[in-house]
C-alpha cells in the first residue's frame, strides 16, 4: 500500500476498524448554490442517508413519503411502502452534453447525491480495492500548512466525480481537501474542503464539507460563492 494512503487510513481509524462496519446512517443538512441551480433548491436540504460500506448502494430519504436507492446502474425513487414511483437504467449516461447550468431531473439529482456521498463516507478506505492508481505528487502550501498530495486515478467500475482526483493530506493524516472536475456538469474544476472530524466508533468522519470553485494556479476560490456545503449530524456506524 502507498505510504501516504497507509497514514491517511490510519488516521482515519485503522482498516481492520473500519471493516467492522457494513453501513452508516448519517443527518444531512446541504447548502450551496448548485442545488437551485440544477432546479432543487430545497428538494434534499435536510435528509438522512443511509449508505453501503461495501457495494456501491445509498439511499436518501428527505421525508417519510419517498426515499432515494442509487446503485451505478439504475436509480429509483420509491414510496415508503417501497411502491416505484420512477426508475432510470445507466443514469450516468443521461447527462451527456450536460453544462453546469443544465438542470437535473429527480433521477439525476438522486444519481448525483448517491454516488457523491458514497464516495464521500468511504474515503480512504475504498482506495486499497482493485483497481485504484495511487501516486503520491508535489506537496502544496496553504494557509501556512504543507498539505502532502495523492494524485488517484479511479477505476472505471466505480463511479464518481472524475476518474481523477486529488487528496490533499495534513501532517496528522487527515484529508483536507479533495480535487476534482465534475463530469456530469460540464467538467466543472471543483475544491472540496473537509472540516471538523469527529470520533464515529473510533472511525474519524469530517462533519463539515464546502465545495468551492476552483481558479487560477490551482487555488480555490475561497472568496467566491459556496457551491455545495453538508453538515453532518446524528452519525451511526453499524
Amino acid at each position: 500500500m502507498n505510504e501516504l494512503l497507509s497514514m491517511a487510513i490510519s488516521a482515519q481509524g485503522g482498516m481492520n476498524n473500519w471493516q467492522k462496519y457494513r453501513h452508516a446512517d448519517i443527518h444531512l443538512s446541504v447548502g450551496g448554490i448548485l442545488w437551485e441551480m440544477k432546479g432543487h433548491r430545497d428538494t434534499i436540504s435536510e435528509v438522512n442517508v443511509n449508505v453501503n460500506l461495501l457495494e456501491q448502494k445509498a439511499s436518501h430519504k428527505p421525508n417519510t413519503e419517498w426515499h432515494t436507492i442509487y446503485t451505478p446502474d439504475i436509480v429509483k425513487i420509491e414510496k415508503s411502502n417501497g411502491e416505484l414511483i420512477e426508475e432510470l437504467y445507466s443514469p450516468r449516461s443521461s447527462f451527456k452534453g450536460h453544462t453546469l447550468e443544465t438542470k437535473w431531473n429527480n433521477l439525476q439529482l438522486a444519481y448525483f447525491a448517491g454516488y457523491a456521498m458514497w464516495n464521500y463516507i468511504n474515503s480512504p478506505f475504498l482506495f486499497t480495492r482493485p483497481g485504484f492508481e495511487i501516486n503520491e505528487v508535489e506537496s502544496w502550501n496553504e494557509n501556512s500548512e504543507t498539505w502532502r498530495r495523492l494524485k488517484i486515478k479511479w477505476p472505471e467500475s466505480v463511479h464518481t466525480h472524475s476518474r481523477e482526483q486529488t487528496l490533499y493530506i495534513d501532517k496528522e493524516g487527515l484529508v483536507r481537501r479533495l480535487d476534482y472536475q465534475v463530469e456530469i456538469a460540464g467538467n466543472t474544476p471543483a475544491s472540496h474542503y473537509l472540516y471538523d472530524y469527529k470520533d464515529v466508533n473510533g472511525i474519524k468522519i469530517a462533519t463539515r464539507r464546502v465545495v468551492y470553485a476552483t481558479g487560477e494556479e490551482n487555488n480555490a476560490r475561497l472568496d467566491g460563492p459556496v457551491i455545495v456545503s453538508i453538515d453532518l449530524t446524528d452519525i451511526k456506524l453499524s
